[in-house]
């Protein structure tokens, strides 16, 4: 039948859109990247050199096996050390952001209709600056004659300047500031469709107010965590700005190595390669999450 013909095609248009989008902007790219880790360039300066030479197939693997070891059997500390970090500070990041946003977004949701309006465009309203400019003010308040060092000095709360710019202080202060509306708004958007019935229901039954949040607030909330710390730890690992902008010397996280193979020593292959692990590192573990979930999902339908 013609209209159930159109609904079927409307169907396939409407899920094909974002496969396309992944395809164009994802899968494209992280191809790209990956058929430039395996360039070998040799003393060209063409990244995409072929490869494939006189019939032999030209792989240069070291680009990969150079990231984990130096040659001897230790391990190349510069990008390991780099990994590191840069899990280390994404994680700390995503925490702060999920106990600062929480509570904001929790207020958010329970505010009355005619403000909450109001509440979202605070939260937006950093992205109407410049993302350099707002990093570039911390500098200004963390600085040790800055802001707050000058505010504590004259309260007499301190006698001398303390050293918070390029520390991990610093490092914490503006990716937690940068990235904390991204936690707060699927946290909203979660919050604010609940059913407070569940609440009234759970008073009604004994629940003190703590007990309450922590066995219905909380668990009803889980696919808004979920969303917010995936849309704060992705881009926290290969930060870049901010640990350049505020950092010090020791906080390299893989954004500054990357950067520093591709432009400083022209490496492209290595840093390819370094953007190629990074990324199977990541969706690795998402891939495997999101699975077992749909498993327990399944397994506690079929349960029921």
């Amino acid at each position: 039948k013609p209209g159930t013909f159109r609904i079927s095609l409307g169907r396939r248009f409407v899920i094909a859109v974002p496969y396309a989008w992944l395809l164009v902007f994802f899968v494209l790219p992280f191809l790209i990247l990956l058929r430039i880790s395996v360039t070998d360039m040799g003393n060209g300066v063409d990244p995409f050199m072929p490869l494939i030479e006189s019939g032999r197939i030209m792989l240069k693997h070291d680009n990969y096996l150079s990231i984990f070891s130096d040659g001897t059997g230790t391990a190349a500390t510069i990008y390991v050390d780099a990994y590191r970090t840069s899990l280390k500070y994404a994680f700390l990041t995503t925490l702060c952001c999920l106990l600062i946003g929480y509570p904001f977004a929790y207020f958010m949701a329970r505010a009355r209709p005619s403000i909450r309006p109001a509440l979202l465009m605070l939260v937006m309203l950093p992205f109407w600056t410049s993302f350099l400019l707002r990093v570039y003010a911390w500098k200004g308040i963390l600085a040790d004659q800055g802001v707050l060092n000058n505010l504590l000095l004259a309260l007499g709360i301190i006698h001398e300047p303390l050293v918070m710019l390029y520390t991990d202080v610093s490092m914490l202060v503006g990716m937690t500031y940068v990235y904390c509306p991204f936690m707060i708004l699927p946290l909203y958007a979660n919050l604010v469709k609940m059913d407070l019935r569940l609440l009234e229901a759970a008073h009604d039954l004994g629940a003190s107010a703590w007990k309450a949040f922590w066995l219905v607030t909380v668990p009803l909330s889980k696919s808004g965590i979920i969303a917010g710390s995936m849309l704060v730890f992705i881009p926290a690992v290969g930060e870049f700005v901010i640990p350049s902008l505020l950092g010090g010397a020791e906080n390299i996280m893989i954004g500054r190595v990357v950067w520093d193979e591709m432009f400083s020593s022209n490496n492209w292959p290595r840093a390819a390669a370094l953007s190629v692990v990074m990324i199977v590192a990541i969706l690795v573990p998402l891939a495997w999450y999101y699975r077992s979930s749909d498993a327990a999902d399944a397994a506690s339908g079929t349960g029921r």
